[in-house]
Formats: C-alpha cells, structure tokens, sequence
C-alpha cells in the first residue's frame, strides 16, 4: 500500500552514493527573488512546511495530495490524508472504499480549479529557470547536491539515488524533465543532511509512473498523468495538469507518501 504524508521532514540517515552532481550555476537575483515568493506550504505550514527561498511558487496547490486534469482513480484500500481533486475533469472514483481524512475532495469547481491555475504557474516557471546542471538518463546510484537539473529527455531511477541537503534544512532541489519520469520497481529515492521532502520538485513533461515498491521523495508537477503502482512510498504531492492520476491500493496524505502492505 502507498501513503501521502503531510509532514514535510523527510531526511534520511547518511548513506553513500557513487556519484555526485553540483548545480552548474546560480539562478539570477530576479528569478531567486520571484521564487522566494513562492510556497511549499502543506496543510500545517507552521511546523512542516515554511517558505524556502528556492521554492517553486504553488499557491493553493500545495494543499493538495492528489490533484488530477480529467480523472483520479483508486484502486483498494486509499486513504487519503490532505486535499484530493480534480479539474477540468469532474470524475474521481474509489473513495470509498478509499477514504480522505483532513481533507476535502473536490470533483470540479473553483477549489481544484485554482489550483490547476497555480500548479501551472508553478511548473511554468520551473521550465523558464535557467543555466541546470545536465543529468544522465538515469540517476540511479548517484548523490545529487541542492540545485537546478535537467534531464536530456526522459529521466529513470533504477537503484538508489541520494540527495544531499549539504547540512542545509532550506536546501531546495528542482528536476526539469522534458518527457517522461519512470522509477523501476523498488528503486529508492533517499534524503541525506537535512536534504526535506517540501524542497525537492520533479517537473515532467509528459507523464510520470512510479513503479511497484518504489520509494519516491517530493512534488511531481506532471504536463499530463501520473501512474503509481502498488506498495509504493513517497513524500510529496502528486500534481497532474491535464490527465488522469490512478492509485492502485494506496494511503495518501496531503505531503508525503507511505507503503503500508
């Protein structure tokens, strides 16, 4: 089973990785000021998730675990903790026998509406930043520092890839992929010195499908659909503007997502 938890510390223990990325350069004073005024802010912004300068800007977004275009679809036993919605769509099935704790679904309407609006803001702008540090294909088995990344078109996970927060709790980590995101099964994404779940934003092109037992960290800004397999773990949102997002037997929570099996 897969969870959304709304807590946004997600560091993991200290773990070695074989590779290492740094940002190649800084973005302007404009774009770090325009960020700054952005938010990550989940449904306890207080304790869990306070502005970071770096931030994408998300709005009314942010308070959505699973936000879709057309559909959300559950499959089992979904449970749902924080915001869920749909819109221009209007169709959201399995809930019940899933079910939202804290949270409101909203099938259409202003709420889902807005938040369409603002997640588009934010992915936007996360394709306009400038001067990323080129990542491989597939970035399994690397550490990756706080920074701007692209992908050459699709990005994979196999493995385990690390992202080092360099002992900084404000460090933010945003991944520009122009098509597709695809973790294998049981591929890991872990959170080392400070690294946190709130700052760390996947922007896809197209679709994203984290695959079965995958352990996923952060926001992903789908262009199209998401596709989560069963008994995968992931702190972060689920944000797709214009497709479907489909759980298979899942618990989710409004930031950070749980296996229970």
């Amino acid at each position: 089973m897969f969870a959304l938890l709304a807590g946004c510390s997600g560091s993991n223990a200290n773990t070695d990785g074989s590779a290492a990325f740094a940002p190649s350069a800084q973005t302007s004073a404009a774009a770090r000021l325009a960020l700054a005024q952005g938010s990550s802010v989940g449904p306890d912004a207080a304790k869990t998730c306070p502005i970071v300068k770096g931030d994408v800007p998300l709005g009314s977004a942010t308070s959505f675990a699973v936000l879709g275009g057309t559909t959300v679809t559950s499959t089992g036993a979904t449970i749902l903790d924080g915001n869920l919605g749909v819109s221009p769509g209007t169709s959201i099935t399995g809930f019940g026998p899933g079910v939202v704790k804290h949270g409101s679904i909203y099938p259409g309407g202003p709420i889902p509406s807005q938040a369409q609006a603002d997640l588009t803001t934010g992915y936007n702008y996360t394709v306009l930043l400038q001067n990323p540090t080129a990542l491989p294909a597939d970035i399994g088995g690397t550490t990756i520092a706080p920074g701007l990344y692209n992908a050459p078109t699709s990005l994979g996970i196999t493995g385990t890839v690390t992202l080092d927060g360099k002992k900084s709790k404000n460090s933010v980590f945003i991944f520009q992929i122009p098509t597709t995101l695809t973790t294998a099964v049981k591929s890991r994404v872990e959170l080392i010195n400070e690294a946190n779940a709130c700052n760390v934003f996947w922007q896809v092109g197209s679709s994203a499908t984290l695959s079965t037992a995958s352990h996923f960290k952060g926001t992903i800004m789908a262009a199209v659909s998401i596709s989560v397999g069963s008994r995968v773990k992931d702190r972060g949102r689920l944000l797709a503007e214009s497709g479907a997002v489909t759980l298979i037997d899942d618990k989710i929570n409004s930031f950070h997502l749980e296996s229970r099996r």
